[in-house]
């Protein structure tokens, strides 16, 4: 096996193999992610083109993004039985026919099909569950700030093809802007037959920070994804921690892509800042998203994260309040990118590691797929609502003004979660 020669010569250079999962990791969730952020770039296109509207439109965001959260526990679940290699190639021919059928469609319940039903299923099976399961799976000592970097390639993913997609729409139409995001499909998929493997087991390895070389739970990679699912929903919601998470993880949706990614480019088109400039706004958020979610990460690793959510979803809040009131120039959302895209998902390492020490490694990655699916129910709300509200009231602005109070309303709730004194081992 190519990726087992590949880790033995790393080991003799004293570089474990995970670091090349990480890689390949990174890409595959970069370039998905990006595909699942590109129909925000698109809105006032298919608009121009079609005549739907913004609400319409925004139903089938909204199915994509909820779909992109549900899966998660189903993919945790797929993940355990059939591996990451198989779960991902399903997913990047999912989202790249999902893309290259949109360009033939002429009926809005085609984008309710393919971008919304096809997409969403595709992303959600190589969602931030992905990042989760192979960070706790290959890392002992730097799983903070390795599944940092990952949820950083996610939410960056989302952001930073936006300018590119922009730019093509003004100059070539919108059709031409799905090219980029096929071609980093394509470059994903040879990633994964080369590189990525299942364990650290399948090459012979123990995680890194550990000696012990644990094979996988042969019986519990029989069980149907479905009751592996469900299993781990009826264990960990008897639990208060589970609920809390929960809750502030759809308030962490419904104040980011759910939003800001959906309906940030219509926004500022509101305040008659062109698209190209917007969408470069967004992709400052994207790049400082980058760094705070890594620091995040590296935080999560020394101090308490319930404090570390505590101050995240407090700022948010207040840069989503001060948002309105911003000069909507390039120069005068640059504050804003930077604050706020310092903060755009720096909640993930923490709830992950508080759902870790919670439940244990081997349920964490089920129990965050259920989790994330609140965050991305709480997305759905608010790309469909903030939509609504274009729509029927000719504003966005509701909306943003209720995400920003609902980010203060985490904060508070996070600090009532309850942390054990002495965490329960992990399983090798």
């Amino acid at each position: 096996m190519f990726a087992t020669a590949i880790a033995a010569r790393l080991d003799r250079a004293g570089v474990h193999y995970g670091w090349v999962i990480v890689v390949v990791t990174f890409v595959t969730l970069l370039t998905t992610a990006g595909a699942m952020g590109l129909p925000g770039a698109l809105i006032l296109s298919l608009n121009k083109e079609f005549g739907w509207d913004t609400g319409e439109i925004s139903s089938a965001l909204a199915l994509r993004l909820a779909l992109f959260g549900l899966m998660g526990p189903f993919s945790a679940a797929l993940i355990e039985r059939f591996g990451v290699r198989n779960i991902v190639l399903t997913a990047v021919l999912l989202i790249t026919g999902g893309l290259l059928g949109a360009v033939f469609m002429t009926e809005i319940w085609q984008l309710l099909v393919l971008w919304g039903l096809v997409v969403g299923i595709g992303t959600g099976l190589t969602a931030l569950v992905l990042g989760a399961i192979v960070s706790s799976r290959w890392f002992t000592r730097h799983r903070g700030l390795v599944l940092g970097m990952l949820t950083a390639s996610s939410a960056t993913g989302q952001l930073v093809f936006l300018p590119l997609a922009a730019w093509l729409v003004e100059h070539e139409g919108w059709r031409a802007a799905v090219v980029p995001s096929i071609v980093g499909l394509g470059i994903t998929t040879l990633f994964v037959v080369l590189f990525m493997c299942d364990r650290p087991s399948d090459v012979g390895l123990a995680p890194l920070g550990e000696t012990d070389i644990a094979a996988p739970n042969a019986a519990s990679n029989q069980r149907p994804a479905i009751a592996q699912a469900f299993g781990g929903l009826a264990m960990a919601s008897k639990s208060s921690t589970f609920w809390i998470l929960a809750a502030t993880f759809f308030i962490c949706g419904l104040s980011t892509n759910g939003l800001i990614q959906t309906h940030f480019i219509p926004l500022c088109a509101d305040f008659g800042m062109p698209q190209d400039e917007a969408a470069s706004a967004l992709a400052m958020m994207g790049i400082f998203d980058f760094v705070g979610t890594i620091a995040s990460g590296w935080l999560s690793d020394r101090y308490d994260n319930r404090w570390l959510l505590f101050w995240y979803y407090g700022l948010r809040g207040l840069s989503l309040i001060y948002l309105p009131f911003s000069t909507f120039s390039l120069y005068g959302l640059s504050l804003f990118a930077m604050f706020y895209g310092l903060d755009w998902i720096a909640t993930v390492p923490p709830t992950v590691k508080l759902t870790a020490a919670t439940f244990g490694r081997e349920k964490a990655g089920i129990v965050f797929g259920w989790i994330f699916a609140a965050h991305q129910i709480g997305a759905a709300t608010a790309a469909f609502g903030a939509g609504l509200s274009r729509s029927e009231l000719q504003t966005y602005l509701p909306a943003f003004y209720t995400a920003g109070a609902a980010c203060l309303a985490a904060a508070v709730l996070v600090v009532l979660i309850r942390v054990a004194r002495k965490p329960a081992p992990q399983p090798a």
